[in-house]
Parts: C-alpha cells; structure tokens; sequence
C-alpha cells in the first residue's frame, strides 16, 4: 500500500494506523526524514511529470493519496496550479495497475450548503481550495467509470488536532500560547461544523482504504454539528492554554455555512466492518 504526503499533518497518522492493521507500506514524500520508520520510505515528487512513476514507487495495488499543498489557505495558487498533475498522477497510476485508489477530498468541494451533505449533495466551491479539489474528484470518478479500478473519495470536514507544525485554527492556538499571547482574534464562534480529530480520521481514512464493500464519495466526519467556538474553547481547556479568544475580531468568511455536517453513514458501516483491535 502507498502514502502519498506521508510526512504530512494527515499522513503521519494515517501510516501509523495502516501499519497497525498490519499493511506492508510504501511512505512517499519530498523528503524522507519525518517518515514512520515501519514503513519503506521512498522519497519522490509525485507531480513530476515520470512514465515510470508506479514502478518507482513499488507498483502498489492500493494508493492513499494524501499529498496537496496550502491546504488550510484556501485561495492559495497552488491549488489550480497543481490540479492537472494531480490528475496526471492519479490517472497514471491507476492505468499502470493500481486496482483501489483513495484520495483525501474536502467539504470544501460543495461550497455554501445548509445542513447535511451526503454523496449525492451537487457542488458549487467558492474558493481555489474547493474549485481544485472538486474538478480533481469529478475527474477521478469518471475515471473510475470507465473501469479499471475503485475510487473512495474521502471527503474530509473540520480537522481538531494538536500537532502545532499543522495549519488549522487548533495548531494556530497552541503556537499563539507557545508565543506568551494573552489573546486570540476569532470570528463570531456561531457558525457549526462537523468537527473530527485528527485521530479518528486517520483511523477512518484507513479503514476505508483497506476494504472494497463501499466505495465512492465516502464522508470521514463525525456526523454531528458543534458551534466553532464551543469547540475552540474546549480545545482550549482541555489543553490549559492560557489564551482569550478576541470574538468578532475577524469576519465570518462568507461562502461558510451557518451549519454544515457530513452524513456518516458510510463511514459508519466501515468502521462496524473493521476486526476489534487488539
């Protein structure tokens, strides 16, 4: 099985649980070092333009494909700048013998949607984030149409995590209380989100990618909506962090939905599928 982005904020994780599960891994990342020492590290740029990129990388029957780049700054070049070699990649490792492949996908696909999103839930993204991610996983099913192999898409919402080399608002508060900041300029705090930490969806993201009953758009969420600030403060609490969040200091971003959570029922029937652990 191969990681794509397997040093990242996602990526470490999700290598952990795959190894846990006993797979044979194939870590891939610019760069070896920060790689699980339980996997076969090989360093690569997956966005290189390489014919013989599923050879170099050990010709895996499954991909994970975790790497992108500025994924928490949604407006970032980078995004429409990479998408075509993202297909490129995606398309010629599934043609060359790759038979299940996973890609992270993002909430940001459907852009401003009140309440549940499901699979069937039609997108209209209104950042770069979004616009890439979506033409990438409207790109890929069609692929997966036309045979060959299996597409999960795994669309990611809110991630909670407290590694503080991430980007999210949650390593952004543990890098201001490392800095001695008192205060925290935040939004209203009202909008809810289907927030999940960084834990359950490496977990999630490896049981899907391990089994072939369900595949598709697969929603990794919790499946339940929470106010933004009811869960930064309990971040906040539960880390001890001695830091205010300054509410109204910035404005809600507009194409943020007042509440917006996964249907989790696919997830759900994946995780009740997986053997207990231990």
């Amino acid at each position: 099985m191969l990681v794509t982005g397997a040093g990242g904020y996602i990526g470490r994780p999700v290598v952990a649980e795959l190894l846990a599960l006993g797979h044979e891994v194939v870590a891939t990342d610019l760069r070896s070092d920060g790689l699980d020492p339980g996997a076969r590290p090989i360093p690569a740029d997956i966005l290189a333009d390489d014919p013989d990129v599923f050879e170099r990388l050990g010709r895996p029957e499954v991909l994970v494909h975790l790497a992108w780049s500025d994924g928490f700054v949604h407006d970032s070049p980078a995004h429409m700048g990479h998408l075509s070699a993202h297909s490129r990649f995606l398309g010629r490792m599934a043609a060359a013998g790759c038979r299940r492949v996973a890609v992270m996908g993002s909430m940001h696909e459907v852009g401003y949607h009140e309440g549940v999103i499901d699979q069937a839930t039609p997108c209209a993204p209104l950042s770069q984030y979004g616009v890439a991610k979506n033409a990438l996983r409207q790109s890929m099913l069609l692929k997966a149409a036309a045979g060959g192999f299996d597409l999960f898409w795994l669309r990611a919402f809110y991630i909670v995590g407290d590694d503080a080399r991430g980007s999210s608002i949650f390593a952004k508060l543990l890098q201001a209380a490392a800095r001695g900041d008192q205060t925290f300029p935040f939004n209203s705090g009202r909008n809810q989100y289907d927030f999940i930490g960084l834990d359950q969806l490496a977990r999630q993201i490896a049981a899907a990618a391990s089994q072939t009953a369900v595949s598709g758009v697969i929603n990794t969420c919790s499946g339940r909506p929470e106010a933004l600030g009811a869960r930064v403060e309990r971040f906040i609490a539960d880390h001890g962090l001695k830091l205010r969040l300054d509410y109204g200091a910035f404005p809600d971003r507009p194409y943020d939905s007042p509440l917006v959570y996964g249907d989790a029922s696919k997830i759900e029937a994946i995780m009740a599928a997986q053997p207990p652990r231990g």
